[in-house]
Order: C-alpha cells, then structure tokens, then sequence
C-alpha cells in the first residue's frame, strides 16, 4: 500500500521537527511546548491511521454479501 508509506514518511518528518525544535535552544520551553503541541497531536493521528491500515492489510475484510448497514434488523436476523 502506497499510503503506509507516505504516513510513514510523514511521521518521520514530523519526529525531525520535534527533534529539531527540542535542540533549538534559542526557543523558550514555553514556546516549545506551544509549538510542539500541534505536531504531537498529528503525529498521534498518524500513528494510529499507520496502525489501522497495518491491520487492514494484513487482515483485508471479507469480500461478497450485501453491506449490512443499509439492512434492517429483520434482513440481517432472517
């Protein structure tokens, strides 16, 4: 899947502005926590997006029969 990768590549361009903000030592902590916070955030939607495509692929849903969404509770019991 082509979309694992990009993720992955993602994640590992946000852990290198984390890094780099976190060695910038002309920032205040105050303003590395502000700056940081957005980008951790992303980086935990990332990360289970990775981990839920992962899943996916390794186990891929069931193909055939009808979406059992649109169906009402008496089609899905008889």
């Amino acid at each position: 899947m082509k979309s694992i990768t990009f993720i992955e590549d993602a994640l590992k361009s946000l852990d290198d502005e984390v890094q780099a903000l976190l060695l910038n030592m002309s920032i205040s902590l105050t303003e590395k926590d502000d700056l940081m916070l957005p980008l951790l955030q992303q980086k935990r939607v990332l990360d289970q997006t990775l981990e839920d495509l992962k899943y996916l692929e390794a186990n891929p849903p069931a193909k055939g029969g009808p979406c059992k969404s649109g169906m009402t509770r008496q089609e899905q019991e008889g």
